[in-house]
């Protein structure tokens, strides 16, 4: 799958959490209190799912350029 960033960042939010599920490789997660973090390589960026376990219900989503994409 391959999108820019800034097309990612228009899709609603439903649609950012189905992409990353289906197609996000998990490059790292951890939990904090009732917080899981998961972080999600897709295409040229990242994207950071926080998830609440104790309600069971995504409580944020951060996405985050990857820099070095970019480097010459």
């Amino acid at each position: 799958m391959n999108i820019s960033y800034y097309d990612f960042k228009n899709l609603p939010d439903q649609s950012q959490y189905s992409m990353v599920m289906n197609n996000g490789r998990v490059m790292n997660e951890r939990t904090v209190d009732h917080l899981k973090y998961v972080l999600y390589e897709i295409s040229c960026f990242t994207v950071e799912i926080i998830y609440n376990t104790a309600k069971d219900k995504v409580d944020g989503v951060n996405v985050y350029q990857n820099k070095a994409a970019y480097a010459i």
